[in-house]
C-alpha cells in the first residue's frame, strides 16, 4: 500500500518527512495541502486529516501520524534506515532532532515566513533581527559539531541529518549563508549528492512560483 504524505513544497517540516520517505525507498506519494489558501485552518481538514491544523501528515493504511520527527521515526522502523545502529545512536539522533525542532527549524521556518511570505509592510523587522541572532547561534553549534564529521550522528545519514537540513536548502533568504559555515556547507553537499536526493520544490507539490 502506498504511503500518502500530506505536504506542501514551502514547508521545511514537510520536507524532512518527504526526504526521509524518498531516500528510504518506501512507496509513497505526496498529497498537496493548500496551506496558503487556508486548508489547514479549515474545519474539514481538522476533522479529517489533523486536528492540530498542521502539515505534514502521513497516512499508511489505517495509521495516521503527524509531526515530522514522528514520521521520520516510523520511516526508520519500516525501512530499517536512518535510525542508528544501537540504543546509544538512537538517543543521540533523538537529541539532535529535538534540538533542531527547538533551536534551528523553528527559528528558520518562522524567519523565512516573515521575510518572504508576508507583505513587505507587515514584516516585523525587530522580530526578524532577533530571530536571525538566535539562528546564528544555532548555525555555530551545528558547524562546530560537524568539524571532522561527515554526518551528525555516526558514520551514515540518520534522521538527525534529515531533520537539521529541513530549511537549509530553500532558496528564499532568511539570513543563512552557506559559505559562512564551511562544515555545514560540506555536509549539505554530501547530503545532496546522495542518490535519490531532491530539493524541496522538486520533491513536493507547491512553490511560491505557483502563487506569483
Amino acid at each position: 500500500m502506498t504511503i500518502r504524505l500530506y505536504c506542501f513544497g514551502e514547508s521545511g517540516n514537510a520536507y524532512k518527512a518527504a526526504l526521509a520517505l524518498e531516500l528510504s525507498g518506501l512507496d509513497w506519494e505526496p498529497v498537496k495541502v493548500d496551506f496558503f489558501g487556508g486548508e489547514t485552518r479549515s474545519p474539514d481538514y481538522r476533522a479529517r486529516i489533523n486536528p492540530m491544523g498542521e502539515a505534514p501528515v502521513m497516512i499508511d493504511g489505517d495509521l495516521r501520524l503527524t509531526q515530522s520527527g514522528v514520521i521520520q521515526d516510523y520511516v526508520s522502523e519500516k525501512s530499517g534506515k536512518f535510525g542508528g545502529r544501537d540504543a546509544t545512536e538512537r538517543r543521540e539522533i533523538l537529541r539532535w532532532v529535538l534540538w533542531d525542532n527547538h533551536k534551528l527549524s523553528s527559528m528558520a521556518g518562522m524567519t523565512r515566513f516573515l521575510m518572504n511570505f508576508l507583505p513587505e509592510d507587515k514584516r516585523p523587522k525587530e522580530v526578524i533581527t532577533f530571530n536571525q541572532g538566535r539562528l546564528q547561534a544555532a548555525y555555530g553549534v551545528l558547524n562546530d559539531h560537524l568539524e571532522g564529521r561527515d554526518w551528525i550522528v555516526g558514520d551514515a545519514i540518520t534522521n538527525a541529518d534529515l531533520s537539521c537540513c529541513g530549511y537549509l536548502y530553500y532558496p528564499e533568504p532568511f539570513g543563512f549563508d552557506r559559505s559562512a559555515w564551511p562544515n555545514i556547507d560540506a555536509w549539505l553537499t554530501r547530503l545532496s549528492d546522495t542518490p535519490g536526493w531532491k530539493a524541496p520544490y522538486d520533491l513536493m507539490p507547491g512553490s511560491p512560483a505557483d502563487r506569483a
